[in-house]
């Protein structure tokens, strides 16, 4: 493999950049890393914009970090132009068949109607009254260790705003779609960069996935670590094995 020094990080469904600085942390001063913020430009936006909202220049090739549904963003973006990428890890990716139902695709009626309750909801309040409630629910059940990096007021701030069901919904819906793209690009010759796919195997960790996990990783001959005391979140129940794999030559 060779040793990326710039690196863009695509988090996941309703995930903050905030959460991966304890892979940040571990890296050395030298590495350019940027993470895509999903409150400023969501991960599923074209590969362009992606671009842009991280300040790639195209001046040689990077390397890109990609959690569930960030996962797919880093493979649409990597199968797709395999000149601007050298490196690829996988963390708990979501995989090409997670393509939903083309009723609730952007912009179809499944779609609309989705939009427009939740948009309610966001008129009643009811993500400040349980917003930051779920988001701890999904942590307790996505992590091994159970440690929340953001200050409770940021909590409150991004999970309890009005519009926040609504974003995490269209993020949510425009993924399915990059799935099928994704799998587009699967099914032709691969030209996949050096890639490392880290799957969390914990107790509360859905086992049913790897065998698919496996499948991707035989596809893309990638490094297929899994980490028995992580589950889903591994950037925060393991962030140095996402440091490994970022630093591995």
């Amino acid at each position: 493999m060779t040793q990326a020094r710039r690196w863009v990080v695509l988090p996941g469904l309703a995930e903050t950049a905030e959460e991966f600085e304890g892979v940040i942390d571990l890296l050395p001063e030298s590495y350019d890393v940027q993470v895509v913020d999903p409150w400023l430009v969501p991960v599923t936006a074209s590969v362009d914009s992606l671009r842009q909202a991280t300040g790639v220049d195209g001046d040689g090739p990077i390397g890109l970090v990609g959690h569930s549904i960030g996962g797919l963003a880093a493979m649409r973006w990597a199968l797709s132009r395999p000149a601007e990428v050298d490196r690829l890890v996988l963390v708990d990716t979501s995989l090409a068949n997670e393509t939903g139902h083309r009723l609730l695709y952007p912009g179809r009626i499944g779609d609309r109607l989705v939009r427009k309750g939740l948009r309610g909801l966001g008129h009643l309040g009811v993500p400040a009254l349980i917003g930051p409630i779920v988001r701890g629910w999904l942590l307790r059940m996505s992590t091994e260790t159970d440690r929340d990096p953001l200050h409770r007021a940021t909590v409150r701030e991004r999970y309890g705003s009005p519009g926040s069901w609504v974003q995490f919904w269209d993020e949510l819906a425009a993924s399915w779609p990059m799935a099928v793209e994704v799998g587009q690009l699967l099914e032709s010759p691969v030209e996949a960069p050096a890639t490392v796919q880290l799957v969390g195997v914990g107790p509360s960790s859905a086992r049913c996935r790897l065998g698919p996990q496996r499948a991707l990783a035989a596809r893309l001959k990638a490094n297929l670590q899994t980490l028995q005391d992580s589950a889903h979140l591994v950037h925060l129940d393991r962030p140095d094995a996402i440091a490994k794999a970022i630093l591995a030559p």
